[in-house]
């Protein structure tokens, strides 16, 4: 029987990339299913359960706190910031500063972001800090998860917002950069195992093998900083 696994969308590269290298220890094999945090959420609080979970630190958490997940087993993964994207060719804008990312979000025709991620979450709430919301809410064009670099090379946003690490898990698109420092947010994910899961020893060995040093440069490849998230 596979190792079923819970995973965020904002880990989803990087896993999908890793996965085949603990097969190669002769594992068990893996079975993912990857959505937004809120949407896996539901269902686990509907009763469905996995081997292990693989979500944003603050969810794995409040399972761990609840019993879901054995807290004994919870470790951090990787941590990615948020970033800007738009689609490969197209013209990158200045993000380099807040003024400069405040001009972009008003000249933009459109911008994409989740409505059930965290990144998504973290910029509905940004423009409306940055005092844009009115002028920038009517021209969003959102989805409830998924990856966001899809909703660019379908022609329906020119930017993209989105966790960096969701960002480079689409070919086809470019991130142009994170956001500036001021408003920039880190989102870190950790792993653990739901409470009496089938496989408990297999299902460790996987939290151990994405959390091994040998992951590392996978991590970064894919926009991800290995460990807890920056303070």
């Amino acid at each position: 029987m596979p190792l079923r696994v819970f995973a965020s969308n904002s880990v989803r590269g990087v896993t999908e990339a890793l996965l085949p290298g603990f097969a190669s220890t002769g594992a068990p094999p893996v079975e993912v299913v990857f959505d937004a945090a809120k949407a896996l959420m539901r269902r686990i609080d509907a009763g469905e359960r996995a081997d292990v979970a693989l979500l944003g630190t603050p969810t794995l958490q409040a399972l761990a706190a609840r019993g879901v997940v054995d807290p004994a087993s919870v470790r951090p993964v990787a941590s990615s910031g948020v970033g800007v994207a738009v689609k490969a060719g197209t013209p990158h804008p200045r993000i380099d500063t807040i003024e400069a990312f405040r001009q972009m979000l008003l000249d933009a025709p459109s911008i994409a972001h989740t409505t059930e991620g965290a990144s998504g979450m973290y910029f509905s709430g940004l423009i409306d800090t940055l005092g844009l919301g009115p002028q920038v809410r009517h021209k969003t064009v959102t989805r409830p998860g998924g990856l966001i670099g899809e909703v660019l090379l379908a022609g329906d946003a020119v930017i993209g917002v989105q966790q960096i690490s969701e960002l480079r898990a689409v070919p086809g698109i470019e991130v142009v950069g994170p956001l500036p420092a001021g408003i920039q947010k880190h989102f870190g994910n950790a792993a653990g195992l739901f409470t009496g899961c089938a496989d408990p020893s297999g299902a460790a060995a996987l939290v151990a093998y994405l959390t091994s040093p040998d992951a590392t440069a996978v991590y970064e490849a894919h926009g991800l900083t290995p460990g807890q998230e920056p303070a």
